[in-house]
């Protein structure tokens, strides 16, 4: 009987350490599967090779852009103009802008999402700010853009065929311990 009761505990006691992990790495399994499917709005990263075979066609989409920050952030944060209008396929750059309102350094990360959600798997960025930490010095304002296209996919889709707006939205939450970059590494 003491050997059953020491086996159950130790049973028990992997699966709550399994269960810890699995909690931990819920997180980033579930932004690598939105990143891979376009999941909930999560766009797509591709790189500049890939995104040169892209051929535009004569096909217009609006796209909104949408800037947010957690009240416990001291930034102004907003896109340059709301709006755009581009030929899906084309490549476009879209610029934020961010302004430190606070007399020291605060540093922020962004997350983003697409809506329709639907539209996430075929808004493509080729560059972007986001996931990355972003110190700003009092009273900096910075220029962020985000190198993007509509993958001409989306016209085909017949869950997406008809969709003529679609909206970029940013959210900025402060970083409570940023990550301190070594100076002398910055130029590599």
């Amino acid at each position: 009987m003491k050997r059953s009761n020491g086996r159950v505990a130790f049973l028990a006691a992997g699966l709550a350490v399994s269960m810890v992990g699995v909690g931990f790495a819920a997180v980033p399994l579930y932004r690598m599967f939105c990143q891979v499917t376009g999941f909930g709005g999560t766009t797509m990263r591709v790189d500049a090779a890939q995104a040169a075979t892209i051929v535009a066609t004569q096909k217009p989409i609006v796209i909104r852009f949408d800037a947010n920050h957690r009240s416990d952030l001291p930034w102004e944060f907003k896109p340059e103009r709301p709006t755009d209008t581009v030929s899906i396929g084309a490549k476009d750059m879209s610029i934020y802008l961010a302004k430190n309102l606070s007399d020291e350094p605060v540093t922020g990360t962004a997350t983003f999402n697409v809506t329709p959600a639907l539209a996430g798997k075929y808004f493509n960025k080729i560059q972007c700010f986001c996931f990355t930490e972003q110190t700003l010095q009092p009273g900096q304002q910075v220029r962020m853009p985000v190198l993007y296209y509509v993958d001409p996919k989306i016209m085909t889709d017949p869950e997406t065929k008809d969709i003529e707006e679609i909206t970029l939205s940013y959210t900025f939450y402060p970083v409570e311990n940023p990550k301190t970059v070594d100076p002398a590494a910055k130029g590599s």
